[in-house]
């Protein structure tokens, strides 16, 4: 606390405090059973992500617009896990919950910034789906591996653009009433709320975040599948409407895991229904989960990445042998 006095003393105009104290779960009964399984989901995250770029990486069959898709939601999901749970782990091994001021504001740049470059991802795969299922003749005219390398750089570009406007706000703002950050990582609400300037420009920027990158791109993978559920009717044949939900059903169950855990929880804390520890494990929660789950229900749900795991591990059988 005497070099935070110090720099208030130093810099009345503007205060970042040397540090931040991540309250996360303090307060919670049994944490230390919750931090053991996300250690578990973190494994999971990273030898289930890395499979899936290995695979998409090494096979020629996979070269499409559709896995190359795949392909930025597994590196999405690989460097969430990376900038979120680790920093968990240490606090959890070293009992230690303080954060210096730069590296927390490099914790939020990056857990967000792969945040929603899941769910414009998604949204990209849905659209992939639509053009598939509702132009099957022009697909490959309209999805091309030119086009949705330029999607997938545009929401790159766009996302970094954002986190960077979002952390240079939370760099004006002036630290003077606690360092207590109450969630599990540095989080911005939470951060800008101890602020003691005006914090306006934060809660716009928040909002505006949370309509752009959650809101938006579920509504947009609403309508593409409402417009889906249209092409299946006109499908005369069982036969192929069956084919085709099944080609959009590893999409959806990956769209109802991201979006369904954080809705709920958002809804639940605008209506202020749900305790603080609730919230915090729900939303830790909602961002480790999808990581973990994505590759598997790649795996077990796509016969060709399906095809490809039983082909690798027979060449590894008779290499062993």
């Amino acid at each position: 606390m005497d070099s935070l006095n110090s720099t208030l003393s130093l810099n009345t105009a503007v205060v970042h405090p040397p540090f931040f104290y991540i309250n996360g779960f303090h307060n919670i009964p049994h944490a230390k059973y919750y931090y053991v399984f996300l250690c578990f989901v973190f494994v999971v995250s990273v030898l289930g992500n890395s499979f899936v770029i290995f695979a998409i990486y090494t096979e020629r069959s996979f070269h499409t617009p559709k896995y190359m898709g795949v392909f930025n939601l597994a590196v999405a999901d690989l460097g969430e896990s990376t900038s979120l749970i680790p920093n968990l782990m240490a606090m959890f091994l070293f009992d230690s919950q303080y954060i210096s001021y730069d590296a927390c504001l490099a914790n939020m740049f990056f857990v967000f910034y792969f945040s929603i470059l899941q769910a414009l991802t998604l949204s990209i795969l849905a659209y992939d789906r639509l053009v598939a299922i509702c132009f099957p003749l022009r697909y490959h005219a309209i999805v091309t591996m030119p086009a949705m390398a330029v999607m997938l750089a545009v929401v790159w570009g766009i996302t970094a653009l954002f986190m960077i406007l979002l952390i240079c706000l939370i760099i004006r703002l002036s630290f003077c009433k606690s360092i207590v950050v109450k969630s599990y990582f540095c989080d911005h609400g939470p951060i800008f709320r101890l602020a003691c300037n005006d914090t306006l420009p934060n809660y716009i920027m928040a909002y505006s975040c949370i309509i752009l990158f959650v809101y938006l791109p579920l509504i947009l993978t609403v309508l593409s599948y409402a417009f889906i559920a249209g092409a299946l009717i006109k499908i005369t044949s069982q036969e192929g409407r069956f084919k085709a939900i099944k080609t959009c059903s590893a999409h959806l169950m990956l769209v109802a895991i991201y979006y369904l855990p954080r809705i709920g929880t958002y809804i639940a804390v605008e209506a202020r229904t749900l305790h603080p520890n609730a919230r915090i494990i729900n939303t830790s929660l909602a961002m480790a989960i999808p990581a973990m789950m994505n590759p598997i229900i790649y795996v077990l749900n796509t016969e060709e990445v399906k095809e490809f795991s039983k082909k690798l591990f027979k060449r590894k059988e008779i290499q062993m042998k």
